[in-house]
């Protein structure tokens, strides 16, 4: 890795974040789509009101269109391991890989297989057996969810695996470990209940359209009802998961959480900035104070993340330069003792060529001593260890931003909807519209802070990212990064295309 051009990893790690901002356009809606379709057949099947199928069966529509192009950035995503993060695959590829296996075996077949019957078996199945195949898609893509958030969970926290000096690959030693890790689960609980407000705010947002237009009065009322119901009911959980994520970087990711926040210098009883503006000029060894603006909200950070008022949260500086007196070491310490077991394997590796028993065994002593340590090893410098503070502070907020904005809007649209006069509040439709952009960022901003956040590293303090990528040229990523932004951007012009198509045609009234 010593001759890798450094460009190489700065453009593999655009190219990977471009797929998966494009591809987390489209996943987000299926996820929630599936439920509020599968919510209005239920209404269908259990009334037989004809209304609700002609209802079912235009958000369907909608449905088939973002799941057919966001499966095409979704594929491109996991060749990237292979061509642009072969380091990365050899060395986890054993552990990584089997929640992505079981995904496309299990939960994918199961969704496409269902989401043909879906779509294309109306009047050609039994109305229990076609909506049994709308409520299996809607498990099966939230089931897909599940294990590749098991994969990314690992990569924050990573349990269930040893280390094979042998092979210089980690191996799984325990599979209950990685599918039960407590940080794989709350980052699906909170991903996909984000989804579902995406889907709300979709539904609300053409609805609402319709109404300002005054047509399809019925279908845009009794859709917004759903969603603003259904919307309001996932808000409310999405706020508990957002606690327990919290709770969960706090105690695994301390240096993500103290970026999410800006915090640089640790203090019990931390305050919360509900708002704030960072000084761009603050460095991580001055004194300054780091926000020329803020809004604060007292023992806050604490209560979040300990529910406790006085609980310590460290700062950037404690979690870099150490802090005895809370039993924090410093990373030039980690760093030390990462060199140590990177030589030591290296010594492993000579004697073992050699057949120098004693050797080796003495160097396996001192790599395991020091193996926790590892991906340190391959730091240049302790500041290294920080996340992009003013990307993930600022991604982060505005995520919190949003998500509070959508509780107020699913109550105030839920409340004149159930009383009939959602229609006299033009503002509030307008409001409706323009939130679905918004929705769209909130779950862009989620991806960055999880993602950027946990900088440098690939795999939490195992991994940095200038260890995982191909030892290639940096051209052949460059021109693909430059193909795949000119075929997604297409891909989305062609979905915003088709879909305000058939937005435009609307649902069948007879």
């Amino acid at each position: 890795m010593e001759h890798l051009d450094p460009s190489v990893v700065d453009w593999s790690r655009a190219q990977f974040a471009l797929t998966a901002l494009y591809h987390w356009i489209f996943v987000p809606l299926t996820l929630g789509l599936t439920f509020i379709v599968a919510i209005m057949e239920t209404i269908y099947v259990k009334t037989g009101d004809e209304w609700w199928k002609r209802t079912t069966r235009f958000w369907m529509g909608l449905l088939a269109i973002n799941f057919a192009i966001g499966l095409a950035t979704g594929i491109i995503m996991e060749f990237e391991f292979g061509t642009n993060w072969s380091n990365y695959s050899w060395i986890v590829g054993d552990i990584f890989g089997a929640p992505l296996a079981i995904e496309g075996i299990m939960a994918f077949f199961m969704e496409s297989t269902f989401f043909a019957v879906m779509f294309f078996g109306w009047d050609k199945v039994s109305k229990r057996f076609h909506l049994l195949s709308t409520w299996l898609v809607a498990i099966g893509s939230n089931l897909s969810a599940l294990w590749i958030l098991v994969a990314n969970g690992w990569m924050q926290h990573p349990v269930g695996m040893h280390f094979n000096p042998d092979t210089a690959r980690n191996e799984m030693s325990n599979f209950w470990d990685v599918v039960f890790n407590p940080t794989a689960y709350t980052k699906f609980l909170h991903t996909i209940s984000s989804g579902y407000v995406l889907a709300s705010l979709f539904v609300i947002a053409i609805s609402s359209w319709y109404l300002l237009k005054k047509r399809n009065v019925k279908f845009a009322k009794r859709s917004i009802v759903v969603a603003a119901s259904f919307g309001l009911f996932v808000s409310l959980f999405n706020l508990t998961t957002g606690d327990d994520a919290a709770r969960s970087i706090a105690k695994y990711q301390p240096m993500k959480l103290a970026a999410m926040e800006g915090l640089y210098e640790g203090r019990s009883g931390a305050e919360l900035v509900a708002f704030g503006i960072l000084d761009p000029s603050k460095t991580l060894t001055d004194f300054k104070e780091p926000f020329l603006f803020k809004i604060p909200i007292p023992d806050g950070l604490s209560l979040l993340s300990y529910h406790k008022l006085d609980a310590y949260i460290p700062g950037l500086r404690q979690l870099v330069y150490g802090d005895k007196a809370h039993g924090i070491m410093s990373v030039e310490e980690k760093m030390a003792r990462g060199k140590k077991a990177v030589e030591a394997l290296a010594a492993y590796k000579q004697a073992k060529k050699k057949g120098d028993e004693a050797a080796m065994e003495a160097a396996l002593k001192i790599f395991e001593a020091n193996s926790a340590y590892l991906g340190y090893g391959y730091l240049k410098s302790p500041e290294q260890a920080v996340p992009p503070v003013q990307t993930t502070f600022y991604a982060f907020h505005t995520m919190v931003g949003l998500g509070v904005w959508f509780i107020l809007l699913f109550l105030l649209v839920l409340y004149y909807a159930m009383t009939d006069r959602l229609q006299r509040k033009r503002w509030l439709l307008w409001a409706g519209v323009a939130s679905l952009p918004l929705g769209y960022l909130a779950q862009e901003m989620g991806w960055v802070t999880a993602e950027v956040g946990r900088q440098p590293w690939a795999i939490q303090d195992m991994l940095p990212v200038h260890m995982a990528t191909s030892n290639i040229a940096a051209s052949p990523v460059m021109l693909t990064f430059w193909l795949f932004a000119t075929l997604f951007t297409a891909l989305l012009i062609a979905e915003v295309k088709i879909m305000a198509a058939q937005i435009k045609i609307g649902p069948k009234e007879h």
